[in-house]
């Protein structure tokens, strides 16, 4: 009985951390869809704007799988070429980390005011309360849900399964890895894996090391939703997913083998585990985006040879 519960609890708990994902990018976008239909075409002629453009809509958005999804929308309708996304793919892996540092506040005390005035702001037929309010809404919802998962966090090491996971992704990173890539492949959000992997680390069950290889197989994971809205689309669009796989597959090949090595760095950043988790994340994706930066043509020249070995 005490499985189920459990099991249905954290279930719910993801159900309404997805929720309040999706109200607050719908929020945020209602408060700048014609921008960023706009701007997203005139920031892509160049690799270091588009850059910039990835960085900065993802962080509007609040969700790197979205902004893939509407990217792949413009190259599928000829807005958008598949060269011109090089920049707003390595730009997005920036913006999504926008999420994973806001959830670490604590800011439990905002949790009811936020969802009455944004309820209230919902209510209203005016474009702009309304976005507004399903802002606050879903804002409510994500920290309600991450202090629903603190106090989870121990009481589903009791199920067996889970401890015996829990213990081998602490032990080899090569676990924590898939296990981010599946669930995040699931669930279709990186910011939910990662902060059910902040609860854990918070209650002291996994270590640094393994909340890192979950955040490096939360970032191949998020890949699937491109993918998928780039099946039946155009030969573009499908580079344009491949390129979004690559640039997180090459990332990751490089972090893999410095993942102990680097956590005494990364536990320096700060007190507590979810934000040195956050923390990571951020450094994680700078690196592996700048790295590949300046080599964006020569990217794109990898990513057609590599669709052409199909």
């Amino acid at each position: 009985m005490m499985t189920i519960y459990l099991i249905c609890g954290f279930i719910f708990l993801l159900f309404i951390f997805l929720a309040g994902m999706m109200l607050l990018r719908n929020g945020l976008v209602r408060l700048s869809e014609e921008k960023i239909r706009t701007w997203l075409v005139f920031w892509t002629d160049h690799p270091i704007k588009g850059f910039l453009a990835g960085i900065l809509f993802t962080g509007i958005l609040q969700s790197s799988s979205a902004f893939m999804v509407i990217v792949i929308g413009f190259v599928t309708a000829g807005l958008l070429t598949f060269k011109q996304t090089i920049g707003l793919i390595l730009g997005t892996n920036i913006g999504s980390t926008f999420t994973t540092e806001m959830i670490t506040l604590d800011l439990d005390y905002l949790i009811l005011p936020l969802f009455i005035i944004g309820l209230l702001g919902m209510l209203s037929k005016n474009p702009l309360f309304y976005g507004l309010g399903s802002t606050f809404v879903g804002l409510g919802s994500i920290f309600g849900t991450m202090w629903g998962f603190s106090h989870f966090a121990e009481p589903l090491t009791s199920l067996n399964f889970v401890h015996s996971f829990l213990l081998s992704a602490n032990e080899h990173s090569l676990f924590g890895i898939a296990g981010g890539t599946v669930v995040t492949a699931i669930i279709h959000s990186s910011a939910a894996t990662t902060g059910i992997v902040m609860s854990f680390m918070n209650e002291h069950i996994l270590n640094l090391s393994a909340g890192i290889a979950f955040v490096l197989g939360a970032n191949i994971g998020t890949c699937i939703t491109a993918v998928l809205a780039s099946v039946g689309a155009n030969k573009e669009a499908r580079l344009t997913a491949l390129a979004h796989v690559w640039v997180n597959l090459i990332g990751v090949a490089l972090f893999l083998p410095f993942i102990e090595a680097m956590s005494p760095f990364v536990q320096d950043l700060a007190e507590s585990p979810d934000l040195q988790l956050a923390h990571f994340s951020l450094l994680f994706n700078v690196i592996s985006s700048l790295a590949i930066l300046p080599f964006a043509d020569v990217f794109s020249k990898f990513v057609l040879f590599t669709a052409r070995l199909k």
